[in-house]
């Protein structure tokens, strides 16, 4: 076994169990308590616990057995769940969490801190305290535990006995059978082992992938059967498992004997073990012969028997189903290495690019057949390039799932009732946006909570509800995603940010702003209008960052806010930052691309009405930029008449005046080079078909140059760039 994959897969497994774990002790707080929340929890802990015992993690597997321990008497309503129970088990999340780090870097050894983990364990432990004598068992272990018959003739075997049969495929699925063995040996003692090989083929028809082993143990433990159970947890769907207890009937006996092939040859394995004598088996083998097991049903047979009610076996079938149908659906998802997946869309790219070759070749040769086969083949590479994006997409409930415990700390922390309102949690992003998020929107939100909503008396007051909301809000716009962070609070304050401003020569005293300018000043470096620092903010970090961040990502970040009512901050990505559908023109002999979804229309600029970098289209203004002035490009003699390419970005338009419109193409984004980042109407370049470079048009900056904002454009570096296709 590859132990660093194994590491790997361990580590995200168990992150993934703990946020699901987080986000139903959420709900319990949210909503109550529920059966299902409690068992995901159970269910959780119990599989973390599984996991790294496996590997002789020691230290998580003590830890979370405590928990577990807990929680199984939560399981069986010996104890209530409270909110001084909810913020221990939070917290012991996040202590487990920290030991899941420490494998992950390879210390697993290593105690993270020793004082948390006796803080927590205590608090745990008090909860463990003698049970009362009467003990309630819950319809769901009803369905699961073995129905005891209190007729019929028992073995004198003190052990349990176990009878595994792994399927074909587990070793495909990642699954060893030793380690599960290994586990169970720290449980107790193996008393007898015996390796069964009849499924094993002659050596010419054996596949090295398959498993053809089954064992029969005899095993001695004081663990009870859900602690055994619970060892050969991950490999239950790919295996035959059968558990007797010390004393079991002969029945039990019975019915393990008829699933075997030969039952004579499991009937000497079984006395060899200790688990029958000579004598039982004998009874054992006559009582066989006298039944006629296996003509009806099990479950019709155990009603008509009267050995256990019929609902109870309705809901048995009824849960198994439950069981087949969630595995069927699991079995549709595969999880792939991130690596492979980014060598993959980089081998689309570069095949949309000798496809565009292609099509310049044949578009040359004139030859019709060539052009219909190479127009074929540009199809199915459009449709390979959608597909190979869509891998990447991931809806941003990756990212918002982890604010509800964040609101929930903070809120506790400031002494606030702030309640958060998630929507669009489905919309997707490509992946590598969505992890470079995180920070820029914990920014935003922890100041939302500090800065933005009032404390409950000055809400109040403002004749408010006591407690704020926060919300969290994503779609679709334009061919970008939008993401909103809004609160209800106090909202932003101009002449407090203007004063501050000018206080710290950021702008001059008698220079005018508009509203959006100066709510853009919060994103410089260092600035604030707090009053004093607190732990969450005050120190005029963090909004520079998160412009930073999100400019890095080529989207754009903007503030809206009405004093008194709340702030909303949005921010604006594209889609993808790997291959896009532009829209081809020129200027001058410089081909630029602009990305499709921005472009809304393509109209004559000879036949409307312009002036004053203003055209009237349709009876309204509209701003425009010529590219040939800003890029400072030579007119050339040859030159058609200009084109307006209409553009948009949010809400606002502008036009983009140009010499030709040469069509929509299959971009491959490409970054540009340390000398063109501070150059703002740029997003990119890529490679045309026929070898050419061609500049990508950062279309916001570009609507905020033609509405005269301020953008700084080193046009002689970009004239430098621009020489390179000619």
């Amino acid at each position: 076994m590859d132990m660093d994959m194994a590491r790997d897969a361990l580590v995200q497994e168990s992150r993934e169990l703990l946020a699901a774990m987080e986000n139903a002790l959420l709900e319990i707080e949210a909503e109550g308590v529920n059966a299902e929340a409690v068992n995901a929890i159970f269910r959780a802990a119990h599989t973390i616990k599984g996991s790294a015992g496996l590997f002789a993690f020691n230290l998580i597997v003590s830890f979370t057995h405590i928990v577990e321990s807990v929680l199984d008497r939560v399981r069986n309503n010996e104890l209530t769940v409270d909110d001084a129970m909810l913020s221990l088990l939070l917290n012991c999340g996040d202590y487990i969490g920290a030991l899941v780090d420490a494998i992950e870097h390879k210390r697993e050894n290593d105690e993270p801190n020793i004082a948390r983990r006796t803080e927590l364990e205590n608090a745990l432990n008090a909860y463990l305290e003698p049970p009362a004598t009467t003990v309630t068992v819950t319809a769901a272990e009803a369905e699961e535990s073995p129905v005891e018959v209190e007729t019929g003739h028992r073995v004198g075997s003190d052990n349990w006995h176990l009878s595994l049969r792994f399927l074909p495929d587990v070793l495909r699925n990642g699954l060893d059978p030793i380690p599960f063995l290994h586990y169970l040996a720290a449980l107790g003692r193996i008393v007898y082992l015996h390796t069964l090989t009849d499924a094993m083929p002659v050596a010419e028809l054996m596949d090295a992938e398959s498993c053809y082993l089954g064992f029969e143990i005899d095993f001695q433990t004081e663990a009870d059967r859900k602690t055994i159970e619970g060892v050969f947890e991950f490999v239950r769907d790919d295996a035959h498992i059968r558990i007797l207890p010390p004393h079991s009937k002969i029945d039990e006996y019975i019915g393990l004997i008829n699933t075997m092939p030969d039952p004579g040859r499991l009937g000497e394995i079984l006395v060899a073990g200790g688990a029958l004598t000579q004598h039982e088996l004998e009874q054992v083998l006559s009582e066989q012969q006298e039944k006629a097991i296996g003509q009806k049903p099990i479950g019709a047979l155990l009603v008509e028997h009267q050995v256990v009610p019929e609902a109870v076996v309705t809901a048995a079938l009824s849960r198994q189903k439950q069981h087949e149908d969630k595995k069927a659906h699991e079995q549709k998802f595969i999880k792939v290495e991130v690596s492979k997946l980014d060598a993959l869309i980089d081998l689309v790219g570069e095949l949309v690019i000798a496809g565009a070759a292609a099509t310049v070749v044949a578009q040359r040769k004139k030859d019709s057949t060539f052009e219909e086969a190479s127009q074929t083949i540009s199809t199915l590479v459009e449709h390979i390039r959608d597909a190979a994006l869509t891998l990447r997409m991931v809806p941003i409930g990756e990212v918002f799932q982890r604010f509800p415990r964040v609101v929930r700390d903070i809120s506790r922390e400031l002494g606030k009732e702030i309640e958060l309102v998630v929507t669009g949690a489905d919309t997707e992003l490509d992946k590598s946006m969505v992890e470079k998020l995180s920070d820029p929107l914990m920014h935003i939100v922890r100041n939302a909570m500090d800065h933005g909503i009032e404390a409950t008396d000055a809400r109040v007051v403002a004749g408010k509800s006591p407690g704020g909301t926060l919300r969290l809000n994503a779609y679709h716009e334009s061919g970008s995603v939008v993401i909103e962070v809004s609160d209800d609070g106090r909202g932003l304050n101009r002449e407090r940010i203007l004063s501050k401003a000018i206080e710290r020569g950021l702008v001059s005293p008698d220079q005018i702003l508009t509203e959006s300018e100066i709510y853009r000043l919060i994103f410089e470096a260092g600035f604030s209008t707090a009053e004093q620092v607190t732990n969450l903010s005050g120190r005029g970090v963090g909004m520079d960052v998160v412009k930073k961040n999100i400019e890095s990502l080529r989207g754009d970040v903007e503030i809206l806010s009405v004093e008194g009512q709340g702030t909303t901050v949005r921010i604006r990505l594209p889609l993808t930052l790997a291959i896009i559908d532009g829209f081809q023109v020129m200027v001058s002999d410089a081909v630029f691309v602009i990305p499709l979804e921005m472009v809304i229309e393509c109209v004559d600029l000879s036949s409307h009405e312009a002036r004053h970098n203003i055209v009237k289209l349709r009876g309204e203004p509209l701003p425009f930029v010529r590219l040939r002035e800003l890029f400072e490009l030579p007119l050339l003699q040859h030159s058609e008449r200009e084109s307006l390419v209409v553009v948009q970005y949010g809400q606002q338009r502008a036009g983009l005046v140009v010499d030709r419109l040469l069509g929509e193409f299959q971009a491959v984004i490409k970054p540009l080079g340390e000398l063109f980042q501070n150059t703002k109407t740029l997003s990119g370049s890529t490679i045309l078909g026929d070898g050419r470079v061609a500049l990508i048009l950062d279309v916001a900056h570009l609507i905020q140059q033609a509405s005269h904002l301020p953008t700084h454009l080193p046009a002689s570096k970009t004239a430098g760039l621009l020489s390179n296709q000619k």
